[in-house]
């Protein structure tokens, strides 16, 4: 069955989630590859394609190595590749994209905040409910990856 491209249905609330990704990517003091790399995470557990491709091909843009980004869903296993800012939020990623599973518990909570800090884990937080909102959009109207046979 085909479903309807959701930007042009809902062109106000494109316009609104837009907005939060836009802030997602430049309202943050968060560095680029760090908010890509929990885009294409968050993307992994979702299961959504097109953000896989989209995040995948930014960080390559951004000179994260292919033989690191292929390892980020192991990542625990590869941790030597993985800087502490890095492990720390995959780690929270994770946790907060599994929410009805994890509920955000107070020791994954407590081991992002050593790291970021309240500000930026706030900020890291509305990066991941960002990423998250979208797959749900992408998937739930099958948008298509960019990569082609």
């Amino acid at each position: 069955m085909t479903r309807p491209n959701w930007f042009q249905v809902s062109t106000e609330g494109a316009k609104a989630l837009g907005a939060l990704h836009h802030y997602a990517t430049t309202g943050t003091n968060l560095p680029d590859q760090l908010v890509h790399l929990v885009f294409l995470r968050a993307s992994q557990i979702n299961g959504c394609a097109h953000c896989i491709d989209i995040h995948t091909r930014d960080l390559i843009k951004s000179g994260m190595s292919v033989d690191k980004i292929v390892l980020i869903p192991v990542w625990e296993e590869a941790a030597y590749l993985f800087s502490e800012r890095e492990k720390a939020a995959l780690a929270w990623t994770e946790e907060v994209t599994r929410v009805s599973e994890t509920h955000a518990s107070d020791e994954a909570y407590a081991a992002a905040l050593s790291v970021f800090g309240e500000k930026e884990l706030v900020e890291l937080t509305i990066v991941i409910a960002t990423m998250n909102a979208l797959n749900r959009m992408g998937i739930s109207f099958r948008m298509k990856p960019l990569a082609k046979a």
